[in-house]
């Protein structure tokens, strides 16, 4: 059986994207192996910047660029640390979800994948194609898909 150095996992700060986080976690701590923490974000728009200004003032702060990005991971490196995993890395990435975990599965030099099945199963991600299905077809490494719905 390959032992995995390098396990990268998506979090979105879903329920569903957790529970990919937590079999992840578990795997890497079973193996000693690294953990790369993944949240993919699109920047807000000029508009959307001025408009939570209006709305929220000093908390703005919260809702531009990567700072909800940010939040995602800092939860999901608590949930990782208390599933094991003693070696992780929070990476937020600009971009779309599959391009972003593709990108850092290369850059980390990862040799396993792990995403919730959220998707798989829903008329969208069968006509669309979903985050799962998308990086199974196209991550050049091993990828575990956590049922997780």
């Amino acid at each position: 059986m390959a032992v995995y150095r390098t396990v990268v996992v998506g979090t979105d700060g879903s329920d569903s994207s957790f529970a990919a986080v937590d079999r992840a976690a578990g795997v890497a701590a079973d193996a000693g192996a690294k953990l790369v923490l993944v949240c993919a974000y699109y920047p807000a728009s000029k508009h959307d910047v001025e408009q939570a200004q209006d709305e929220l003032g000093d908390e703005a702060y919260q809702v531009v660029g990567s700072a909800p990005a940010e939040d995602t991971l800092q939860s999901a490196r608590d949930r990782a640390a208390k599933a094991g995993a003693k070696d992780i890395q929070t990476i937020a990435v600009n971009g779309e979800p599959v391009h972003a975990l593709r990108k850092v599965v290369h850059e980390t030099s990862a040799d396993l994948l792990v995403v919730g099945n959220r998707g798989l199963n829903t008329l969208a991600g069968r006509i669309l194609g979903s985050v799962p299905a998308e990086v199974a077809r196209k991550s050049g490494v091993d990828v575990l898909i956590v049922h997780t719905t």
